[in-house]
């Protein structure tokens, strides 16, 4: 049977445009993110290459333990602080044209990081480096959302997964190569090609459909309330107790001009028509409890990279490369546990059990680490680490999965970004309060340890240690390095056991939330549903919405009782009537009447 012959006044469909109502072949879903992938496996590259050789640039520079917590805590801070405001300019301009300047920002600030002379200029570099990865953290969830359904979307996050531990793990390996080839400095140098490619394909394959114009509207107010409040806060956290004690004047003023800052911006959000985060979403359940969680998690996942590397060097005695491979069994998990379940998501449309499963898991592996010293054996730091990493893996983008699912297709840029905002202010937090904490330990360890040791020991030991700097501990007497490598081993167990509480934080709000079924269709479909009421189906989140209100109902129950209630269409099908639902126009005014 031939095909009709083409009108002439309809011109032809190219390979990779997009239809108006957002449908996307397999194919074209996976060559949009063919770039995106790139793009994020760059900026992880760019961030872990430095991870297992921090220990040996930190001592060059002559930095010490405060100095080594405050290079991570520069880029987790930009990162935290820029992340919302890439959520919101995603909600009012090309979303393509901003990953890519993220990326640009972002590789610029890591490449500027190599020439550092002193840890201020490393700082100052770093925090470039975390402004760009604001964008490129909240933007990919974003861009995932306009072109995967939730339903969906537990297929692809194998692809993810695959990028975050190739980026991970193989970072820390080849920084541990190039450190000790060429010098710690060209680890920043080596994703420049790399991101040059990726900003190419962008260009090339990812093609996301038109969103409509509308007047923009940028509370700058209200971002540099929020972003002064919230880096206030962390600086305090990161220099409290090393700096200046904690019950002191500076800190007394550090945290009222903090809380006066975060108040005026909560005012602000809430007057502004365009707020940066809308404080209407802390209304929806699952928004809120998502929240919660990734603020703990952040901690497991920035904290136990950090706090490991420093562990395997410090306290093991391992070089760079070394330390890349053992903490891969941390990375095996995630990438193993989040292609798995990710899968199974997709297939069943069930993800609850699966997140509270991993919310045990966390709650396991970080107990297990807390139990870490100096000699435990290898072999099980390993299945520690496994167990912790697959724990991560069936949370991380699970969080942000179902507050995609359930939140106003308006909001979807902010609150995307917000998930990701507080999962990166809690490892930011997490990072500078535990770093202080095993600074502590690691000098009180040492201080107790000094008069054990033999007479000509504890001047040399007074001599390389009094600074506070981070030493090169092979080329430490053997007395001495017992000391560190022990201290080390106390302080970072320690560090994992003060963690567990927030581990059991991500378990309770993960048991609460509420058990929506997942749509399918994507953010593009969602938004042409609304236009279009006639013509698609009710959104997703007004049935999460719907779901959520009905709290004293069982699931179930309540799950059978909307799909047959008159007028509430389930997702994924056509409402006959094109009724707007009522949950619809009461989170959203300007749809009444």
């Amino acid at each position: 049977m031939s095909r009709a012959p083409q009108s002439a006044s309809t011109p032809p469909k190219l390979k990779h445009t997009v239809s108006a109502d957002g449908t996307m072949s397999k194919r074209q879903v996976l060559e949009s993110l063919s770039g995106l992938l790139l793009g994020m496996f760059v900026s992880i590259l760019a961030a872990t290459v430095v991870s297992t050789s921090l220990p040996i640039i930190i001592s060059d520079l002559k930095g010490d333990q405060s100095a080594y917590t405050w290079v991570v805590t520069a880029t987790l801070l930009a990162t935290t602080v820029s992340t919302p405001l890439w959520g919101k300019f995603a909600d009012l301009f090309n979303r393509k044209l901003l990953i890519q300047l993220a990326l640009v920002v972002f590789v610029v600030g890591s490449a500027l990081a190599g020439f550092s002379q002193d840890t201020n200029t490393l700082i100052v570099f770093r925090v470039l480096q975390g402004l760009g990865a604001g964008g490129l953290a909240a933007l990919s969830q974003i861009i995932m959302a306009d072109i995967i359904s939730p339903r969906d979307r537990g297929k692809y996050a194998g692809l993810f997964g695959g990028v975050m531990a190739v980026g991970t793990v193989g970072g820390p390996l080849l920084g541990g190569l190039v450190t000790d080839a060429f010098g710690w400095r060209w680890n920043f140098f080596i994703a420049l090609p790399i991101a040059i490619v990726a900003i190419i394909l962008l260009q090339l394959t990812l093609h996301l459909p038109k969103h409509p114009k509308r007047k923009v509207r940028i509370d700058y107010f209200g971002a540099v309330l929020i972003a002064g409040g919230i880096s206030l806060l962390l600086i305090w956290v990161s220099l409290a107790g090393s700096q200046f004690e904690w019950a002191s004047v500076p800190s007394f003023a550090m945290v009222v001009g903090a809380v006066v800052l975060l108040v005026a911006a909560v005012i602000v959000e809430l007057k502004v028509p365009e707020p940066i985060i809308p404080l209407t979403m802390f209304k929806n359940r699952t928004f809120t409890l998502a929240v919660i969680a990734s603020l703990a998690v952040g901690v497991s996942m920035f904290g136990t990279s950090v706090f490991l590397a420093q562990y395997m060097q410090l306290a093991r005695g391992a070089t760079p490369t070394q330390s890349g491979l053992l903490t891969i069994p941390l990375m095996a998990g995630l990438l193993v546990a989040s292609t798995i379940f990710g899968g199974i998501i997709s297939r069943k449309g069930t993800w609850k059990a699966i997140m509270v499963s991993g919310a045990v898991l966390v709650v396991a592996g970080t107990s297990l680490l807390g139990t870490l010293s100096y000699d435990t054996n290898l072999v099980l730091v390993g299945i520690y680490m496994a167990v912790l990493g697959a724990g991560l893996g069936m949370l991380m983008q699970n969080l942000v999965l179902v507050t995609q699912n359930s939140i106003e297709i308006k909001n979807l840029g902010v609150a995307t970004s917000a998930v990701t905002f507080f999962r990166s202010l809690g490892g930011t937090v997490g990072v500078s309060v535990l770093g202080s904490v095993l600074g502590t330990i690691i000098a009180q360890q040492i201080k107790d340890g000094i008069p054990k040791l033999s007479a000509a020991d504890q001047a040399t030991a007074v001599q390389t240690l009094g600074s506070g700097t981070i030493p090169h501990v092979a080329s430490l007497p053997d007395a001495i390095r017992v000391l560190v490598e022990s201290a080390y081993g106390v302080g970072v167990g320690s560090v994992f056991l003060f963690s567990i509480p927030l581990a059991i934080v991500t378990l309770i709000a993960v048991i609460f939330l509420p058990n929506a079924k997942l749509g399918s269709q994507n953010a593009v479909q969602l938004k042409s549903s609304a236009a279009n009421p006639g013509t698609g189906s009710v959104s997703t989140e007004s049935k999460a919405s719907r779901h959520e209100r009905e709290v004293d109902a069982s699931e179930d129950a309540l799950i059978a009782a909307t799909a047959g209630t008159a007028g509430l269409t389930p997702a994924g099908q056509v409402n006959p009537t094109g009724a707007i639902n009522i949950a619809d126009t009461e989170s959203d005014p300007s749809r009444r009447n």
